[in-house]
């Protein structure tokens, strides 16, 4: 039997060469096409409503991904629309691993572990955000907020509020940027990094080869993994005798260990870390490895995604003067001092509470969606089937500015919320800012008690005017979160 050996490479000619590469890239723009056609026409979110270039291309969303207009994008083209790829589509369920990726020390945490892991980790998390046990921590996050008394930037304000408030609550030490008026490095890494991570997503999402590209020689390179990690993790290492209590690097063998005694501490005062090592206890409890990727989550999410709500509703307040001038007035008329404005006589102000969810629909914190992934066996949304591994996801600002969800979407009126007969048409029940689920925000309760004490204390001792400049202030890019501009604002002494 003849035998036929393959031509080695350096045997072939250059015409040789370049009519096989065309070969190569003929077969893979015709596969290119035809699978662009099957999930524009057959494939499992075809029969969704969207635009066809979507459906045929990611590139459109990318493009505005990666230059971070894909929110304003979606809000003006199709609000309504559901559009996405199998394994690369848009979020239901379990969390989508793609778009979360993996914490700093490959240890899932709350909010990337998987179903048994985390009914496990919320049940030991949960009671730290219970009311009893925030009642008991009270006095901590007034002391933070009537800091802000004394201070003028907004924005920047109400971000080291947040951060402080959560260094304090979680690890019994503040990170004084509030006395200092200033972000400390890490947090502005944090900034920066998030942007960043947005951008790789996008490069990672074009196919599976850039996925694989980018994970296998740009994340998986010395340098960049290490810089990367530094971007990503916050180590909380937590003593009685320091005031540093985040540090952005990479975990050493030494790092480590003062983790583990930092974590093994007794505070002075209780904390809210104090009741998750209490109910760590046991062989269920969390390892130490998920202690760190819970508290880098609390630090992140716990934080600048309050101080973004705050901001947001503050500015539409000032664009908005008479619903400013009826809040402020309910709130100064409740209270005769900044010691009256407690958490519980802050839940009984329902304009308040109207506000902030206007607020909230107006300027969604986390704008983008938050993919989940379908399990095996697929599952039916939206009276439709979807196979296993399809990811889909409700995009928050246009769910929220959808003239099918509301009425005047783009008007900021919080008397909707109030059985206002004008908005009696209105879907309130599409506002869900801290998504619903198993798999909500764990922290939503201490998040709506620091907004309310914060933006009842500001509103209490000062007297706010819209600065010219920030007239426009909602004009901003979106990279999962938003990319916010300075929010200046002119403060005076309360006026009684």
């Amino acid at each position: 039997m003849s035998t036929h050996d393959l031509p080695h490479m350096s045997s072939l000619s250059s015409t040789d060469a370049l009519r096989i590469s065309g070969y190569f890239i003929a077969i893979y723009l015709i596969y290119a096409v035809l699978s662009a056609i099957y999930n524009a026409y057959f494939g499992p979110l075809s029969k969704f409503p969207g635009p066809l270039s979507r459906k045929l291309s990611r590139l459109p969303e990318l493009y505005t991904l990666y230059h971070g207009d894909e929110a304003s994008e979606l809000v003006r083209s199709h609000s309504k629309a559901i559009y996405g790829f199998r394994k690369h589509g848009q979020a239901s369920l379990q969390k989508d691993p793609q778009f979360y990726g993996k914490s700093f020390n490959n240890v899932d945490g709350i909010i990337t572990a998987n179903d048994a892991n985390h009914s496990r980790q919320r049940k030991l998390l949960s009671h730290t955000f219970a009311d009893k046990t925030l009642k008991d921590l009270e006095p901590l996050l007034k002391s933070w907020v009537e800091k802000m008394r004394k201070k003028v930037d907004i924005l920047k304000y109400y971000n080291c509020t947040t951060f402080d408030i959560m260094g304090d609550l979680s690890f019994s030490e503040g990170l004084d940027m509030l006395e200092n008026s200033e972000y400390s490095s890490w947090v502005k890494t944090i900034f920066l990094g998030i942007k960043i991570d947005s951008r790789i997503r996008a490069c990672k999402m074009i196919n599976w080869f850039t996925e694989w590209f980018v994970n296998n020689f740009i994340m998986n390179n010395a340098k960049v993994s290490s810089a990367w990690s530094q971007m990503r993790m916050v180590v909380l290492t937590c003593r009685s005798a320091t005031r540093s209590v985040c540090k952005y690097t990479s975990i050493t063998t030494t790092q480590y260990k003062e983790s583990i005694a930092g974590l093994q501490r007794t505070p002075d005062r209780p904390d809210l870390w104090t009741k998750i090592l209490e109910k760590s206890k046991g062989p269920d409890g969390l390892s130490i490895k998920e202690h760190h990727s819970n508290a880098s989550t609390f630090m992140v999410a716990g934080t600048e995604t309050t101080a973004t709500a705050l901001s947001g509703v503050t500015y539409h307040l000032l664009r908005n003067p008479e619903y400013l001038q009826k809040l402020t007035q309910a709130i100064r008329g409740s209270h005769s001092s900044s010691e009256d404005i407690t958490m519980e006589s802050l839940q009984h102000l329902k304009y308040l509470h109207a506000v902030l969810q206007e607020g909230l629909r107006m300027y969604p914190p986390v704008p983008s969606m938050l993919p989940r992934r379908v399990p095996k066996g697929g599952a039916i949304v939206c009276d439709e089937f979807l196979p296993k591994g399809t990811s889909i996801g409700v995009h928050h600002l246009s769910t929220y500015r959808s003239e099918d969800n509301v009425k005047d979407p783009y008007k900021f009126a919080p008397e909707r919320w109030l059985g206002d007969e004008k908005y009696k048409d209105d879907h309130l029940d599409s506002l869900e800012p801290f998504s619903v689920g198993p798999r909500n925000c764990i922290g939503k309760n201490l998040a709506w008690h620091e907004m309310r004490l914060i933006l009842a204390t500001t509103l209490f001792n000062f007297d706010l005017k819209l600065c010219e400049e920030s007239k426009k202030w909602t004009d901003q890019k979106v990279y999962t979160l938003w990319e916010k501009i300075p929010l200046m604002v002119t403060l005076a002494p309360a006026a009684r």
